[in-house]
């Protein structure tokens, strides 16, 4: 299982690698998309954490919805949002 921090650090500075060679951006640009999409990894699994407490607790009435999450210190992440979609998409798609 990935997560000591050798491996992690290993993967970033992988992943850095390729964006100096494979895009046109500078190094001082790529930081943005990069942190973005830790940043959206950590939202995605804290929406997870959240679905799955919730999951079972929503009724015909009232189903669960953005309040929910936001009441649990959630960001709510419509499904199209999620990273887990995201890295579904073809290469080359604009997100």
């Amino acid at each position: 299982m990935p997560g000591n921090h050798n491996d992690i650090e290993k993967r970033l500075w992988g992943a850095a690698d390729e964006l100096r060679a494979n895009s046109k951006l500078k190094a001082s640009e790529y930081s943005l998309p990069v942190l973005g999409l830790i940043f959206l990894k950590y939202a995605d699994f804290k929406f997870r954490q959240a679905e799955q407490e919730l999951k079972g607790k929503g009724s015909e009435r009232r189903p669960i919805g953005k309040l929910h999450y936001q009441a649990q210190g959630v960001l709510y992440l419509p499904e199209s949002a999620r990273f887990s979609n995201l890295i579904r998409l073809p290469e080359g798609t604009d997100i």
